[in-house]
C-alpha cells in the first residue's frame, strides 16, 4: 500500500466500516452514536409512486447494457489505487458515520460533534431513499458487475448473497444524493461542494464493481425525487432548522477532518 493509500485508510476512512452497502444483504449494524430509530418522512403509497416512476433497468444485451459493461470493465484499472480506497470508505452509508463523508466539503468534523437532530434527519431520509430503491430493485432484477463476473474484485467485503443481489438502481447513489441535497439545503453556500461529494459516492460504486453507470444515474434521479418529496412534508422544515443549529455548532468548534488532503488527492485520480 502506498503512503497516500495509508493516509486515506487512516484519516478519511477512520471510524468507517468498509463492508457496508445499501442492499440488506450488505448492510452492517450502525455503530457508536447511532441515530434513534425513526421512520422516514414519506408514506408507503408515495414511496411506491416514486419507485413506479423509475424506468426499468436496461435490457440485457441492449446497447445501453453493453455500453455499461464495457465502461464498468475499465474501472478495474483503479483496483488498489487511492480512489479505490476512498471508494471503500464510501461504502458506509448509514448515519451517523456516513455523514463524515461530507466533512471536507462542509469544512467541519462531524465525527467529533454531537448532532442527534442531524442524525435523525438523515436517518429518516435514509429510510425513505432505501425503501424506494428496494422497491425498484424488486420490480426488475439486474445483476451487479461482481455478479456478472465472479472473478471481479469488490472493494468491500461481499457475501455470495450480496454478489447475487440486484444492481439497478444504485441504492447507494439514491442515499448519497439524498444526503447531498439535505446538506445543500442546510448550507446553500456549500451546495456545489456537497453535491459533488454525493456524486463521487455514486462513482465509488462503479470503482467498487458494485453497480453499472446507468444504475448510478437512475439512483441519483430517484434520490433527488425522494428528497423533494420529503422536503414537502409537514415537519421537515422544523427538522432541517434543528439540524442547521447543530451543524453551526460543529463548525464553531473549528475542528476539521485531517483526511481532507488525502481525499483531494484521491478525487484527483482520473477516471477511465
Amino acid at each position: 500500500m502506498n503512503r497516500r493509500g495509508a493516509l486515506i485508510i487512516a484519516a478519511v476512512a477512520a471510524g468507517l466500516s468498509a463492508c457496508a452497502g445499501t442492499p440488506a444483504a450488505l448492510r452492517p449494524q450502525a455503530v457508536q452514536g447511532a441515530a434513534p430509530e425513526a421512520k422516514g418522512y414519506l408514506t408507503g403509497p408515495l414511496i411506491q409512486a416514486l419507485a413506479d416512476a423509475t424506468p426499468p433497468p436496461p435490457v440485457a444485451g441492449s446497447p445501453v447494457d453493453l455500453a455499461d459493461k464495457a465502461r464498468s470493465a475499465q474501472f478495474k484499472t483503479l483496483e488498489d489505487s487511492d480512489r479505490w480506497l476512498l471508494a471503500t470508505a464510501h461504502a458506509e452509508l448509514r448515519p451517523p458515520l456516513a455523514l463524515q463523508h461530507f466533512d471536507c466539503a462542509l469544512g467541519v468534523r462531524l465525527g467529533s460533534a454531537t448532532t442527534p437532530d442531524l442524525n435523525r434527519l438523515m436517518q429518516r431520509l435514509f429510510d425513505d431513499s432505501d425503501a424506494a430503491a428496494e422497491l425498484v430493485k424488486a420490480r426488475g432484477f439486474r445483476p451487479r458487475p461482481v455478479g456478472d463476473d465472479p472473478e471481479r474484485r469488490p472493494c468491500q467485503r461481499v457475501s455470495e448473497a450480496g454478489r447475487r443481489s440486484a444492481s439497478y438502481p444504485s441504492g447507494s447513489s439514491t442515499v448519497a444524493t439524498v444526503y447531498g441535497e439535505a446538506f445543500a439545503a442546510l448550507e446553500p453556500q456549500r451546495a456545489t461542494e456537497v453535491r459533488r461529494i454525493a456524486h463521487e459516492m455514486g462513482l465509488s460504486r462503479l470503482v467498487c464493481g458494485m453497480h453499472y453507470p446507468s444504475d448510478v444515474a437512475a439512483g441519483e434521479v430517484l434520490g433527488k425525487a425522494v428528497f423533494d418529496a420529503a422536503a414537502a412534508t409537514p415537519g421537515f422544515d422544523a427538522d432541517l432548522a434543528a439540524a442547521r443549529v447543530e451543524l453551526a455548532a460543529a463548525r464553531a468548534t473549528g475542528l476539521t477532518s485531517p483526511g481532507c488532503a488525502s481525499e483531494r488527492l484521491a478525487l484527483a485520480t482520473p477516471l477511465p
